[in-house]
């Protein structure tokens, strides 16, 4: 078992090996050692406000894209897709993390609170095998939300495509869906009230490497191995590459 790539809204990296990272603070870490499992969050509560909508170039080109259709029912059809986008970002689930061979600067001051974080480094392959199959995973694909049509017909694009001021996170995104209804539909009348789920999975054979902050104390680089230990796990944990020393 694996998460799925075969919908055409999942771009697959060239190199199934690329390293992939989740910078997380010291609590984070302890609630998956604990839970041995990985956070998914509720897209409405990542902090895009744009998470799950179309870009503004859609509104534009939409009459010369669906010019065949006649303008009553695209008025319908239009109608339509706006309300199952605004009710589905509160139904799709998402796990992040950053497609880089190496540390990222960026993503230590971005997405950590302090120097009492690590970043858990693993590879896209080892990602995707280790979530199961009702999980769908792939690259995110940036562009201009003033000028890029954003393809439609499947609700997943818009979560797969973020604007160009995010590129650098380079963002691996992995989804899942769950309806919170009885008849497993989406109900846009429904309310919510999940902020997210968590899937258990192999961190063992997830991991290859935890790396402590930079400039992190010797005695959290302690903690971190410790609590790692106390857990069962096996990692390597290691200084980040960041705070090695200079040559003059």
């Amino acid at each position: 078992m694996a998460a799925s790539t075969n919908n055409p809204c999942f771009i697959q990296p060239k190199n199934s090996d690329e390293k992939v990272w989740r910078y997380v603070d010291f609590t984070k870490y302890v609630a998956m050692l604990n839970s041995s499992s990985l956070f998914f969050s509720r897209a409405d509560l990542l902090g895009d406000s744009f998470e799950g909508s179309y870009s503004r170039a859609n509104l534009k080109l939409r009459p010369t894209v669906y010019k065949d259709i006649p303008k009553e029912k695209l008025g319908s059809m239009l109608n339509q897709i706006s309300t199952a986008s605004r009710a589905f970002v509160k139904y799709a689930y998402v796990n992040c993390w950053h497609n880089n061979e190496t540390e990222s600067a960026a993503m230590w001051k971005m997405y950590t609170k302090s120097n009492e974080a690590v970043a858990i480094q693993s590879s896209y392959s080892k990602l995707l095998n280790v979530l199961p199959e009702e999980v769908f995973i792939g690259l995110v694909n940036y562009i201009d939300y003033d000028k890029d049509w954003l393809p439609e017909g499947n609700l997943f694009y818009p979560f797969m495509h973020k604007r160009k001021s995010f590129s650098y996170e380079n963002e691996v995104r992995a989804i899942k869906l769950e309806f919170p209804s009885p008849k497993n539909k989406l109900e846009p009348a429904l309310i919510n009230s999940k902020p997210g789920i968590n899937f258990k999975v192999n961190l063992e054979r997830l991991i290859e490497n935890i790396y402590v902050a930079p400039t992190a104390p010797e005695w959290y680089y302690r903690l971190v191995d410790d609590i790692t230990k106390k857990f069962k796990y096996h990692f390597k944990i290691q200084y980040s590459k960041l705070d090695e020393n200079p040559v003059y």
